[in-house]
């Protein structure tokens, strides 16, 4: 292995020499966080991009405030600012869509793949309420526009594989377009074995296979209008969750939209969007392929998702008006069945999420306005009416145990209001602003009947009376530029006012076999939270530079107690290297030793870790067609380590050769 290294790297440098000959200015790499982040097989990268079929997850974490919690080796759950997913507004291209799966393994990013999307859009707080009212912040993953381009014919074509876990995937794109039409279908297949953890440790249950297939088609009405249609279908099958005690069988997803597009240079009204969409997910949980459980269950889930919204964008003067009006309506049902291991026994049937009905409608208006050509002004409001409705009286009765004065109905009225400032010079810039905004719980949070987390070995009990969770947040970033190397500042606080969270109950039973009792949803008078990251980067020269991070986070409850999954001391320092045809990337990673972690909610403290990445690529054009190589090795010293964020503490990837091809063909 050892002489294998060596050769690669002798490789690399022979590469580096060869192509010292061409002068092109690349634009150089940062590893701050980037409010938009490209994906799509069009815009296929030979900088950041490690591999041209890297996951949604993959890319999601290339933002210094994302991280994903793990659970397996799919399906990977998007945290922003230390804040999980019930606090988190994540769209697909502005449209909601909710998981079915009461444990969390099927986040909104699972049922998209690199070849349905364009580029995802990251905003941070209360800048992220366009789509939806947060606390933490939103995700929204953009399909591809209106390609009315007269191109004619064109399709790709993806190959990947990678040693560890027996990883491959592969991937077929076809496009149609000339001046009034146009047609886009694609297709990706991925399928991994277990996978291995340093030193050639075999993780059990880490296996998984999955197919997207896509389709988006768009008709011209005149010059400046369209209807576009898009429909998505995402499978996976046979899915293992190593940190859980429970596997997948099956997690699919139907993702249709129909959109009205105008758009103009010349009116008052730059844009209007309207679409109607709908979404179906269903997710089924079993323990079949485990040995010895102690019960058998199944866990089948489902989430139908009806809605609507209207974008609208009007330019006056300095001026930049953006309107949306979006509703949804959501029903989501989860049901548990399970099975003695005496065949005397009957089977036990309740339903943990008991077919919650969500219906939710709201205004959004944010104002861009110029002060000047370097200031500028942006301010923002959603107001918004959410209803739950209890469907199953035996959901209501369940939860009367708990709360006596449970109905089956509960209204709430939220807020969201932002300002942020902007200035821009040549050489530096400057962003500060305040937020305040509200969400309502979670169908888990607010209705849930006795969801198992083994985070903390607890079963959970959902409270229909808690308040709206409300977060006071300011933030501020600041880069400086001096010649060839540049400097940023970003950081944000968090106030949030009744923070939910699980407490002990001492009077309640647990269901599951084995846990240490009964939690029930709470809320905190309240809870902060603190992260500042400091960015570098230097160009040595036109070919040749060197980016780090240093990050550090905080959060604590009005208890006193450290919060749970909240990111320590993390740096990464990488040195790239590129030209038009070839570049390299030799990345330094990791985080310090957990030391702030929260054992009162379950959490142990993680050791600190160091990982060393290597990759390459390489871009060739045959006429008018192009293919792109990217190969490397991930955890080149075959590195055992768990990071915070692995769900308890199930280990990382060991060493990784991997290669990536994709060739286009126009």
């Amino acid at each position: 292995m050892k002489k294998f290294i060596i050769l690669l790297l002798c490789y690399i440098c022979t590469c580096l020499i060869y192509s010292q000959e061409n002068n092109t200015i690349i634009k150089k790499d940062t590893t701050q966080l980037n409010e938009v982040i490209l994906i799509g097989t069009r815009n296929l990268s030979n900088y950041r991009q490690e591999k041209t079929l890297s996951s949604i997850d993959d890319y999601l974490e290339k933002s210094n405030k994302i991280t994903m919690i793990k659970r397996g080796n799919y399906a990977w759950e998007p945290t922003l600012n230390n804040m999980t997913s019930e606090r988190l507004n994540v769209t697909i291209d502005g449209m909601q869509i909710f998981g079915a799966c009461t444990d969390k393994m099927d986040p909104i990013t699972s049922y998209v793949d690199v070849s349905n999307l364009k580029l995802v859009t990251v905003n941070s707080g209360q800048e992220g309420t366009e789509n939806g009212h947060n606390i933490g912040g939103a995700i929204d993953l953009q399909l591809p526009e209106s390609k009315f381009n007269n191109s004619g014919l064109r399709s790709s074509v993806d190959l990947g594989y990678e040693t560890n876990g027996n990883y491959k995937t592969a991937g077929l794109e076809f496009e149609y377009s000339n001046e009034k039409f146009y047609l886009n279908t694609d297709g990706i297949y991925r399928k991994s074995d277990n996978y291995d953890a340093g030193n050639n440790t075999e993780v059990l249950f880490s296996q998984f296979e999955k197919y997207n297939v896509s389709a988006q088609g768009g008709y011209k009405l005149s010059n400046n209008t369209s209807i576009d249609a898009n429909i998505i279908y995402d499978k996976a099958t046979d899915i293992g969750y190593p940190a859980l005690p429970m596997d997948v069988s099956l997690a699919e997803a139907l993702i249709t939209s129909l959109t009205y597009n105008y758009q103009s240079n010349l009116s008052y009204i730059k844009s209007w969007e309207t679409k109607l969409y709908f979404n179906t997910v269903t997710h089924i949980m079993d323990d079949s392929k485990r040995p010895d459980v102690p019960i058998r269950m199944d866990m089948p889930g489902w989430s139908d998702t009806y809605g609507f919204y209207s974008k609208l964008k009007l330019v006056e003067n300095k001026h930049q008006l953006h309107f949306n009006l979006n509703g949804f309506y959501n029903r989501s049902l989860a049901e548990m069945t399970m099975y003695p291991n005496d065949s005397n026994q009957p089977s036990m049937f309740m339903y943990t999420w008991p077919d919650i009905r969500t219906l939710y409608s709201g205004f959004y208006i944010k104002d861009h306005y110029t002060l000047n050509d370097s200031e500028s002004i942006n301010t923002s409001v959603r107001l918004g009416f959410h209803n739950n409705t209890i469907a199953k009286d035996e959901g209501v009765e369940s939860l009367k145990i708990f709360y006596p004065n449970t109905t089956d109905s509960k209204n709430r009225f939220l807020t969201s209001v932002a300002s942020n400032y902007h200035l821009h010079k040549n050489d530096y810039q400057l962003s500060f602003g305040l937020g305040y905004g509200e969400r309502a719980p979670s169908v888990s949070e607010g209705y849930g009947f006795f969801l198992y987390n083994s985070f903390d070995n607890f079963d959970y009990i959902g409270n229909p009376n808690l308040k709206n969770e409300k977060s006071i947040e300011a933030n501020i970033k600041a880069n400086y530029q001096f010649g060839d190397f540049t400097i940023g500042l970003e950081s944000s606080y968090f106030h949030i006012k009744d923070y939910i969270i699980g407490e002990i109950d001492p009077s309640s039973t647990s269901m599951t076999i084995g846990a240490n009792g009964v939690k029930l949803y709470t809320a905190l008078d309240y809870a902060s939270i603190f992260d500042i990251y400091l960015n570098t980067d230097f160009q040595f020269n036109n070919q040749f530079s060197i980016n780090t991070s240093l990050g550090y986070n905080h959060g604590k409850g009005s208890n006193n107690e450290h919060l749970p999954l909240i990111k320590p001391l993390s740096y990464l320092a990488e040195l790239t290297y590129a030209t038009t045809h070839f570049n390299a990337a030799l990345q330094f990673e990791g985080n310090g030793n957990q030391s702030n972690y929260s054992s009162f909610y379950g959490e142990t403290e993680t050791a600190p870790y160091g990982v060393l990445n290597l990759n390459l690529g390489n871009m060739y054009y045959l006429k008018s067609n192009k293919l792109v190589l990217k190969y490397g090795i991930e955890n080149i010293l075959d590195t055992y380590f768990s990071t915070y964020a692995d769900w308890n503490n199930i280990p990382r990837q060991g060493r990784n050769f991997y290669i990536n091809t994709s060739f286009v063909f126009n």
